[in-house]
């Protein structure tokens, strides 16, 4: 509480000094209105992301308050000065923004006021999401560019641990877990906030799943939530799997994703109230097939229409392996909605 305290209050006083902090850490930036317009959150130039400079100290349209139209990622300004410097956890973070406001550092709460997040809860998975890294040079990068899967690199659903604990089945109470480099993915509500995070051990040696069992694990509220890639619209798509769901999106990059991570999920996914049309990515197999069918029930009352895709393999990262990326959307073009296709499919040069 004492450390959501005092992250509450530097942001606050960071959004009192907005313009100041965007000139320092989005320097490639400019001023226009209430808004410093950049390109994103490591300062490359252009026009997706905006700051808001003016406004209340909390709430809605809060000054300080930031959000990248291209990524649908958003936050407060020590959100992006973590983003910025890619630091790792929120210490460094307010490390950071009192060296910028010129705070002297607290000094360090007493060990009865550190509390143990319960293993497994949505304030654990917070927790291990907030000392995740960017994804950019690190084994998890070389993990998905050997599936087949490129251009995630500065992905706000993903992040890398390069030591996430890792317990077998069955281990001993107060036994000392093992550690293996894992992939982040962030789980999130509709409305864009962190209920979990999923876990995909990798095997430092060969770039591969680590050899556990099993090597996956998610943590958090996951029921009816996701992992999103992509600002959300009136139309998207949701499967299973991580990979699955990237790879599709390398076919049909402007389509936002949604990977509900399990065939039980993906049956319970709860899609945005704004949607017209949800493409569903069916695995292959009884479970994906049957998962596929009960969420097209579901959200039938809704309005919503419901369409799947069948890979041609298992699943579509199967497909992306085995195919050409213009064979792939070969083969999803028939699938899809012919009013869908102008925008998913005739503005991408093979």
């Amino acid at each position: 509480m004492l450390m959501s305290n005092a992250a509450a209050g530097i942001a606050q006083h960071l959004g009192r000094e907005a313009e100041a902090v965007c000139r320092h850490y989005l320097s490639n930036g400019r001023k226009q209105g209430n808004y410093w317009i950049v390109g994103d959150v490591y300062n490359a130039r252009g026009r997706s992301l905006y700051v808001r400079l003016t406004g209340p100290s909390s709430g809605k349209g809060a000054s300080g308050k930031w959000t990248d139209a291209a990524t649908g990622e958003h936050g407060d300004l020590l959100d992006l000065i973590a983003a910025n410097l890619k630091l790792s956890s929120l210490s460094d973070t307010l490390d950071e923004a009192r060296r910028f406001l010129s705070h002297p550092k607290p000094d360090p709460p007493s060990r009865a006021t550190l509390q143990k997040a319960p293993t497994g809860s949505p304030e654990a998975a917070r927790r291990l999401w907030a000392m995740g890294q960017s994804i950019a040079g690190t084994l998890a990068e070389h993990y998905l560019a050997a599936r087949g899967i490129t251009g995630h690199s500065r992905d706000a659903a993903l992040r890398f641990h390069p030591s996430c604990y890792y317990w077998r089945e069955g281990q001993p109470t107060g036994a000392t877990p093992e550690t293996w480099p894992a992939l982040l993915a962030k789980v999130t509500d509709n409305a864009g906030m962190l209920t979990g995070v999923h876990r995909t051990w990798l095997d430092p040696d060969t770039a591969t799943k680590a050899p556990l069992d099993p090597n996956r694990k998610a943590m958090g509220n996951l029921l009816g939530h996701a992992v999103r890639f992509g600002p959300s619209g009136d139309v998207m798509a949701v499967g299973e799997g991580v990979e699955t769901m990237l790879s599709l999106g390398i076919a049909l990059p402007t389509l936002p994703m949604a990977a509900a991570l399990s065939g039980a999920h993906l049956a319970a996914f709860n899609p945005p109230d704004h949607l017209r049309r949800l493409y569903i990515a069916v695995d292959a197999d009884p479970t994906g097939c049957e998962a596929a069918s009960t969420l097209q029930e579901r959200v039938a009352p809704q309005g919503i229409e419901t369409i799947p895709l069948y890979p041609a393999h298992g699943d579509f990262n199967d497909d992306l392996r085995c195919l050409s990326v213009g064979e792939l959307r070969v083969r999803l073009q028939s699938q899809l909605a012919p009013i869908d296709v102008p925008a998913l499919l005739d503005s991408i040069t093979s």
